[in-house]
C-alpha cells in the first residue's frame, strides 16, 4: 500500500495557507512543531491531503518547488531498489520526530520524493 502525497515548499507559508483555506476550504490538521512557527502544516482539502514547507529560498523555476512524499509499507527495502530502477538517494532513511521514518530520493527525471513510513514514537 502507498499513499501520494504532494508537498509545496514555499517562502511565505501564511499567504500560502491563506490561499488554499479562503479558495478551496482546506483545513490545518497537522503542525511540526505544535507549537510556534511552523516548519510543515498539513492542511485537508474535501478527501485530499497537501503538506506545505517553509523554506527561506524554495527555488526558482529551473528547481522543484513541490515534491511528492509517498507512504510506502518499509522505507529501508524500498530505498534499497531505487538505484536499480532509475532514481538516485539523496538522504536517509531517519526517524523523524513526528512520527515517520524518512528517505529522500530522486526519480529518474530528477522530482524530488520522500519515501515515508509511520512508526512509533517514544
Amino acid at each position: 500500500m502507498s499513499t501520494i502525497q504532494p508537498v509545496i515548499l514555499t517562502a511565505d507559508q501564511d499567504a500560502l495557507i491563506g490561499f488554499y483555506a479562503q479558495l478551496f476550504g482546506a483545513e490545518e490538521i497537522f503542525r511540526v512543531p505544535e507549537e510556534g512557527p511552523a516548519f510543515y502544516l498539513g492542511l485537508r482539502i474535501g478527501d485530499t491531503d497537501l503538506g506545505v514547507v517553509a523554506k527561506a529560498h524554495p527555488g526558482t523555476e529551473a528547481a522543484p518547488r513541490i515534491l511528492l512524499s509517498i507512504e510506502v509499507d518499509d522505507v529501508d527495502e524500498t530505498l534499497g531498489r531505487v538505484e536499480e530502477l532509475g532514481g538516485s538517494v539523496r538522504s536517509g532513511p531517519n526517524d523523524m520526530p513526528w512520527g515517520q521514518r524518512v528517505a529522500h530520493i530522486d526519480d529518474p527525471d530528477g522530482n524530488a520524493v520522500n519515501l515515508t513510513q509511520p512508526i512509533l514514537v517514544r
